[in-house]
């Protein structure tokens, strides 16, 4: 049992003797409380393989396993001797159709060329400034760029190699938070709240992250659904943190141990007090929710009754204590 219901009992079950019979007296709650804990894996918010987007050789790699990277950092570069003379043979193209076309604006306005040969300048110019675009992109992509800060996971590949484009080179996470991804069952999400705070139990300590995502559809037919809570530092990924859910229940009733409690018809379930008159009584009674060796029960029991601990074991219906 856990220590909160222990605390419970202790405020409101008082155990005692009567005449070698050992009863709880009962006051009666509006509401009860459900500890549960639940692991979960903690994963970074983002994680890529990175990859070049044009095939080539590398010529370096500037990071290894473990090293800090920050967004828009070059990480690794493909010889771009080629990549460089095309851009540079592009740019001049463009750089001698925009003078071109600047001279026709100008004999165009005089009157000494005509409407048709300014609109192929034009053109030309609009080819000549795409093409050199193009080959500038074409230059970028010879950079790996570092898409976010992170930690480099993994390398897979050294300089010198010979890729096609898309080929893993880097592998690299998040390092500014994590997240804990936790299966937890559809019962106990009714009562949870998007955005809020939850506590973990993370290395001995107490942290707390935000219920951000909820999975939409439960995996493999399970009464479990994907619950995702975002940390607001940084933990080690792939540690376990628990997730201590505490829900508070609106419901009226007490607890009781289970040795109290005998079965009956329908799902109901029986158990035995001594009236005011020393008189055993049988009450009906429905566990609404039970953990560990205590269950917490709704039925005909009152504030001030004597529950007789082990039922029907240790006493007759009807029967008066003397």
């Amino acid at each position: 049992m856990s220590n909160f219901k222990y605390l419970v009992l202790l405020g409101f079950l008082v155990s005692f003797k009567i005449f070698s019979l050992e009863v709880l007296e009962v006051k009666i709650l509006k509401s009860y409380s459900i500890t549960k804990e639940f692991p979960g894996k903690l994963l970074p918010i983002e994680q890529s393989k990175l990859a070049f987007e044009i095939p080539g050789k590398i010529r370096k790699i500037n990071v290894d396993v473990g090293d800090s990277v920050n967004k828009g950092q070059i990480l690794a570069k493909l010889d771009d001797r080629e990549a460089l003379a095309q851009a540079n043979q592009a740019k001049a193209s463009y750089d001698l159709s925009k003078q071109v076309l600047e001279r026709f604006e100008d004999l165009r306005k005089q009157g000494h060329i005509s409407v048709q040969d300014l609109d192929k300048a034009k053109s030309d110019f609009i080819i000549a400034k795409s093409q050199y675009e193009f080959y500038k992109v074409k230059l970028d992509q010879t950079n790996l760029i570092s898409p976010f800060n992170g930690v480099i996971q993994n390398r897979f590949l050294d300089t010198g190699t010979v890729i096609n484009s898309g080929i893993p080179i880097l592998e690299i996470i998040d390092s500014n938070y994590v997240e804990a991804h936790i299966s937890v069952p559809v019962i106990y999400l009714e009562d949870m709240k998007l955005g809020g705070e939850y506590n973990f139990e993370f290395d001995g300590e107490i942290v707390k992250a935000t219920f951000s995502k909820l999975a939409p559809m439960s995996p493999g037919g399970s009464n479990s659904r994907l619950a995702i809570f975002k940390f607001n530092k940084f933990f080690n990924p792939g540690s376990i943190a628990n997730l201590q859910l505490k829900i508070s229940k609106q419901a009226k009733g007490t607890w009781v141990p289970l040795k109290s409690l005998s079965q009956s018809d329908q799902g109901l379930w029986t158990i035995y007090t001594i009236d005011s008159n020393n008189i055993v009584v049988r009450d009906i009674v429905e566990i609404v929710y039970f953990e560990d060796d205590y269950a917490f029960v709704s039925g005909t029991i009152k504030n001030g009754d004597l529950v007789v601990l082990g039922g029907a074991s240790k006493i007759i219906e009807g029967k008066k204590i003397n």
